[in-house]
């Protein structure tokens, strides 16, 4: 069989993981239907059921695009209409980052995060619905980021208090990057060249702030402050996201940058004995946290379907990184029968073993690069 074919069937398998084993769970036993609701984690098989303190928004926006992905309408539907009616803040607007065990606000914060995922779990949702209610709230969450986050630099705080009034955190690269993620998918639905300008925008401010020169990372925090730390997953994810879309970041020093970034990640934060993706590297390239997290290991892969990215590959990694080769291993090391593992250790002993409901969106995300990437050959 030869290399295409295989990778073809590693494909098959992963969607066959997620329609038999993911979504079945999560509308299931990891769903609360008196909410309507995913619970915000669930235990393994064997573990102790987990206590039930809040829901999350963000979890719920999330597994809203993985059911509207799957094709899963009616289970979207509900996760859609729950979103809307129970995390609204309809005193000072926006969204509440979580509600209690029986429905009611818990953490009134307004972040970034969630905002930015809003506006991407609609746009999916629309994209893959047509619901009209979607584009609506996508674009009333669109205001509140753009009048109510933004700083005097061009930038996006990531936590301010519920009214608004107080910076909790300022700017963190990850809130912006999938900020960047939304804005993609809301393009995508609205067509409006207001994301292009904004989109590149957003990249300058990015080299402005958070790129470290000597290695082209993009840092969590922005430069200046210290310990430095560098999440190489992070890189793999953001060498995604513009590489798939050149029309926006094409002319843009980020692309260049982030080329540095997927090398240094590569050669520092990827195992060759394993291919597994560790936590967090310093600016010299020392792993700071070894701990494997299935995400981390889903963004490689999506990065490992863009066409030009072996021309970054040194030659000594190339019998290590393929897709077919990622794919087998994550299977093995983080793939079971009755869902997924969060965490391991480089030598694949388990550190976190219940279920994030956030997590399927990691694996749906992978997946749907694969059939993006295999789609043009």
């Amino acid at each position: 069989m030869n290399q295409l074919n295989c990778t073809s069937v590693r494909i098959d398998e992963l969607n066959q993981h997620i329609s038999s084993v993911i979504l079945p769970v999560w509308s299931t036993r990891g769903f609360n239907d008196a909410l309507g609701l995913p619970y915000d984690r669930i235990s393994a098989p064997g573990q102790p059921i987990l206590p039930t303190t809040r829901y999350r928004a963000m979890a719920c926006v999330r597994q809203l695009y993985v059911f509207s992905v799957a094709g899963w309408h009616n289970h979207a539907d509900r996760l859609f209409e729950s979103l809307r009616t129970r995390f609204l803040d309809t005193t000072y607007g926006g969204w509440n980052y979580s509600i209690d065990a029986q429905g009611a606000p818990k953490e009134t914060k307004k972040d970034l995060y969630t905002h930015a995922f809003i506006v991407f779990g609609c746009a999916e949702y629309f994209r893959h619905r047509g619901t009209r209610d979607a584009l609506d709230l996508l674009e009333s969450t669109l205001h509140v980021i753009e009048t109510r986050f933004t700083t005097h630099t061009g930038l996006y705080n990531a936590v301010l208090s519920r009214d608004f009034r107080t910076v909790i955190d300022g700017p963190r690269q990850n809130p912006i990057m999938h900020l960047s993620e939304a804005y993609l998918s809301a393009c995508d639905a609205r067509h409006d060249t207001w994301f292009f300008d904004t989109l590149r925008s957003i990249a300058e401010q990015i080299i402005t702030k958070f790129v470290h020169r000597p290695t082209g990372c993009i840092t969590e925090l922005p430069i200046g402050y210290s310990p430095l730390r560098i999440e190489p997953g992070h890189q793999f994810e953001w060498f995604y996201l513009t590489a798939n879309k050149p029309d926006i970041f094409r002319h843009s020093d980020l692309s260049t940058w982030l080329n540095s970034a997927y090398m240094f990640s590569l050669r520092y934060g990827v195992s060759p004995y394993t291919g597994g993706v560790c936590t967090a590297l310093n600016e010299y390239g020392h792993i700071i946290d070894s701990n494997e997290r299935l995400w981390a290991q889903t963004e490689f892969c999506r990065a490992l379907t863009i066409s030009k990215t072996p021309n970054f590959v040194c030659k000594i990694y190339n019998s290590h990184i393929s897709i077919k080769i990622q794919l087998s291993r994550f299977k093995k090391r983080f793939l079971r029968d009755y869902g997924w593992v969060e965490s391991i250790t480089k030598d694949s002993a388990i550190v976190r073993i219940d279920m994030p409901s956030t997590t399927p969106y990691h694996i749906v995300t992978m997946y749907s690069a694969l059939i993006t990437a295999y789609q043009k050959i």
